[in-house]
Formats: structure tokens, sequence, C-alpha cells
């Protein structure tokens, strides 16, 4: 049976890479398209070797994007997150660095008309709701890819993207503290669950018996840490209303330590069995928040922060993400009215990518 070939861009978004597609070229039923998304990273693998995965959960990342009907979107963004060894794929989170090429992808596309040199594009991210408005460097009526920012995690610089997040609070659970606390213990550790822009479970390093400034490498290697962080994220997914989050990417877990290079808090972020060698863009706003939350386990882990809005730095394994969030009182609790962010993308190849036809044969 001949191979089915898909159109596709593939990209790098902020730290993160993989396929961006349009979702009319995909199969509707979403069984039928985890099978096809199995088939394209090749997952199953751990070199994904049949497919055009990475190797890595940073690697293993689809967009599927397609026109919006959302009165205020231009563009809808659904994610999918493909695993490396397993043939599995998770729809219930997002990903705010693969949602850093959603703009200029829709662009090239031609799902969103350019519009001067910079063309704001509103995306909807089907899997949250959340609402984002992507600013894309188009002179001349083309995506400009070549540029000066840089962002730590990937080498050289490359055209500004600034991005702004609302109606982040909640985007997989009930609210910003889904268990309706802002602190509470599990196996006799102290965490935060909370959901911001992504579903979260927040520790203490130290607690954790590690000190929060590891390489990502070094916390890999370090199995008891992981049995730990998932024995207490089982238990939160189920306090947080996600049930049984056994082969659930969410809730992710983050551990805090105070900065030593000058930032705001030191991080480390899990995948969640696995530390990201940087660190999510959505994950950045939960964390932020977490800093910034009265009640939360962060308190007294780091100095009071001023008004709002505020400019959060946190320091990742290979450097740091400063994340802007605006913040006041909503009827006397600490709320998320937006998050903004600069991160950068590149298109590395366009074309075809081909799927076996007893995968799917296109129609």
């Amino acid at each position: 049976m001949t191979q089915t070939a898909i159109p596709f861009l593939f990209m790098r978004g902020g730290s993160s890479r993989g396929p961006y597609m349009n979702r009319s070229d995909l199969p509707e039923d979403l069984d039928r398209l985890s099978e096809v998304l199995v088939a394209i990273v090749g997952a199953g693998h751990p070199f994904n070797i049949d497919g055009i995965g990475g190797g890595t959960a940073v690697t293993t990342k689809v967009a599927m994007l397609s026109k919006s009907a959302d009165d205020w979107a231009d563009v809808d963004y659904f994610f999918a997150q493909v695993s490396v060894e397993e043939k599995l794929v998770d729809y219930k989170p997002s990903c705010g660095n693969i949602l850093v090429g959603v703009g200029p992808a829709a662009i090239e596309m031609g799902l969103v008309e350019p519009v001067g040199d910079v063309t704001e594009v509103r995306i909807r991210a089907v899997n949250t709701g959340t609402r984002v408005a992507a600013l894309v460097q188009t002179p001349g009526k083309q995506v400009r890819y070549d540029g000066k920012a840089s962002i730590d995690g990937v080498p050289g610089t490359a055209a500004p993207i600034q991005l702004q997040f609302m109606d982040v609070e909640g985007s997989a659970t009930s609210g910003l503290f889904p268990t309706g606390q802002t602190r509470e213990e599990i196996n006799g550790l102290e965490v935060s669950c909370m959901d911001v822009a992504m579903a979260m479970v927040i520790g203490r390093a130290e607690d954790f018996g590690i000190t929060g400034y590891e390489s990502a490498a070094e916390l890999d290697a370090n199995k008891a840490l992981f049995e730990k962080m998932e024995a207490v994220r089982l238990i939160a997914g189920e306090r947080m209303g996600l049930g049984d989050v056994t082969k659930s990417v969410i809730p992710k877990f983050g551990l805090l330590a105070p900065a030593r290079e000058g930032g705001t808090a030191a991080v480390r972020y899990f995948m969640p069995w696995n530390c990201h060698p940087t660190l999510a863009v959505t994950g950045s706003q939960c964390l932020a928040s977490c800093i910034l939350a009265p009640g939360t386990v962060a308190e007294g882990l780091v100095p009071a922060p001023p008004s709002s809005p505020v400019r959060i730095e946190l320091e990742h394994p290979m450097g740091k993400m400063e994340v802007v969030i605006d913040y006041g009182d909503k009827d006397g609790q600490y709320h998320v009215i937006s998050a903004g962010l600069m991160r950068t993308a590149r298109k590395l190849a366009a074309g075809d990518v081909f799927v076996p036809g007893d995968v799917w044969s296109g129609s």
C-alpha cells in the first residue's frame, strides 16, 4: 500500500520543536488522529527512528491549526503531546513554546493575512481555552525570522515574537486553586496545586531532597526523586479533579528554590517524567503565580513582589525566562489578568510528511 502524504511545516517554537499542520489535512476522529501522529513522530522508540520526533518530550510535540470560528480569535491551535517511547498521545495540555510558532505558521499556511511590518495573530488554544495575542514581524508581508532577540536554551538570535496570554486560570481544572487550598500536605510533603496556563503541583526543592540548582541530566538520573514526585502527583491529580493521571502528562511538577543568579527564584520544571531542559512557557506562568499568590509554598522563599504588573525572572537549567504578570484581586483572592512573554521561532523545513497507508489512507 502506498504512503499518505500530509503537508507540514517543521518549526522551532521557543525551546520546543515539531510539525505544524492544517487540522483539515488530518483525520477528524481522535483515535485515528492519534495513530497518525504516533506514526509521524515515530513514537514507541527511544530515538523515534521511524518518524520525525527527536527522542525527547520537547521534540515530540504537534501543532494543528485551523481558521477560528471564535469571534475574538483568528486561528485555533490544537496541541498534541506525543510520547517518546510509548505509542500514546495526550490532548489535555497545551504548550506555550510550540504556541510561539503558531503565529508565523498561520501566516505561512495562509490562515492569517499579514498586515504591515507587524501582524497581530489572535490565537485560541483549543485544549485549554486560553486566548493569546502574538505579534509577528512581517516586513513586506513576509514572516521575518532573523533578528537580534535571544532566549536561553536556544542558540543564536532571531526575530522577537511578543505574546500576551489571557484567560489562563483553570486551563484544565476548576480554577486557580482546584483543590480549594493554597497549600496542602501530600505524603508528608507540602505542595501547592495550581492551574495557571498549566495545571501543576509545586513544591520546595529542599523538601524533595535536592538543591534546585541541579542540571536537567543530574535530575533525570535521580530515580528516587521521580518516584517521590510521581507518588505525590498521582494523589494531587485526583484532588485537582483530573482523575487517574497515571498516563497523563498533567499535572506537571515544579520545584522552587531561592534565586542565586540574580533572578526572582530558581525553578526546575518536570514534564512530568523527566526534567525540562529549560522551562515551559505555560509552566512559567503557573510558577510565577505561585510566587505572587499569598499562602503558597513559595511564601517566605522569595521577597514580597512589587505592585502589578510585575516582572518575574525564573532561573532554569540553561539560563533564565522572564514573564510579566498583570494580577489583581478578585473576590478577595489573587487573580491573574494576563501574562506577557517574549520568545522566538524559526521555520526549519516545509513539505510533506509520510505515514504508512495502512495507518491512514487520507480519506
